[in-house]
This record gives structure tokens, C-alpha cells and sequence, in this order.
């Protein structure tokens, strides 16, 4: 059921035909919990029209920092949930260093958590945000600018070696 309903909201996104919208949607989600990738969706995008390069960007940072925000107002609310994780160096270091921290929510596997404790944490909103933005968008630059270097070809085989 669950992939079903995935890819019905991938199909309903499918880049080209929806654009913008479906990098915000994608990066907005794949900034929670919930384990999904935004750079395919912001590459697509702008590989089908290279001009779409700082809109998809900028559109994609802003629903990953908003996705992220999500995250810290989820943690500034769940101190029961982390009651037991507070004694692990992750707590320790987050008070240490406050908002600057976000920087790393763009790091998979950790960010989006690192996002949640902070906000647990009540570390100062909007520099948390701030800094969430900051990485998020370096993130995507670097990200992008990766990928629009590998050549047509190598896509145009991973294309038919999936089908």
C-alpha cells in the first residue's frame, strides 16, 4: 500500500511536467523523517531546461529549510520521545555549539534528526533556520553542478539498464 501511494505522488510529481512545484513538494518531504532524495527532482528539472538552474535551487532549498523547520518544531515538542537519548554525546555537542550545528542538516542520515534535537533542544529559531539554509542550498549547488558534468550518454544508459 505504502509504495503504491509513492508511486502515485512520484507519477503525480514527475519533474518535467509539474516543474517547480514538484522540487518543493519532494525537497519539503525528503526533509522530514521520511527517507526520499530531492536532488533527483531538482537535477530533472533542470536538466529538461538549464535556464531553471537558481529557480530549482532556491525552490529546493526553501522546501528542504521548511521541511527542516518541520523537524525542529517536531523535537521542540517531543521531550518525552528523547527523555533517554539526552545523555548521548549528540545532545552534549548540539548544546555546545547551538544553531551553527544546522549547518549539517543537510547531511543524509543525520540532518534531518540533527534538525528534531535541535529544536528539542530550543536552540534559537531563526538562526537555526538560518543556518539549515545555508547548508541546504550549498548542498544543492554542489549537488548539481556534480551531476549536470556526467555525461549524456552514462544517463541515457542507466535509462535502459532500469527499464
Amino acid at each position: 500500500m505504502i509504495e503504491t501511494a509513492v508511486l502515485w505522488l512520484l507519477n503525480k510529481l514527475s519533474a518535467p511536467a509539474v516543474g517547480l512545484s514538484s522540487v518543493f513538494v519532494v525537497s519539503f518531504i525528503s526533509a522530514t523523517l521520511v527517507p526520499l532524495g530531492s536532488e533527483p527532482a531538482v537535477f530533472a528539472v533542470i536538466k529538461a531546461n538549464p535556464a531553471m538552474f537558481w529557480p530549482a535551487i532556491l525552490v529546493a532549498t526553501l522546501g528542504n529549510t521548511l521541511g527542516g523547520a518541520l523537524d525542529y518544531f517536531l523535537g521542540y515538542r517531543a521531550k518525552v520521545a528523547f527523555a533517554r537519548e539526552r545523555k548521548t554525546r549528540w545532545f552534549g555537542w548540539l548544546a555546545r555549539y547551538g544553531a551553527k550545528t544546522m549547518l549539517l542538516s543537510w547531511v543524509p542520515g543525520i540532518g534531518d534528526p540533527l534538525c528534531t534535537l535541535g529544536g528539542w533542544l530550543h536552540l534559537p529559531f531563526w538562526p537555526s533556520v538560518g543556518y539549515m539554509a545555508v547548508g541546504k542550498f550549498l548542498r544543492y549547488v554542489t549537488m548539481t553542478l556534480v551531476l549536470l558534468y556526467v555525461p549524456d550518454d552514462f544517463w541515457k544508459w542507466l535509462g535502459q539498464a532500469l527499464v
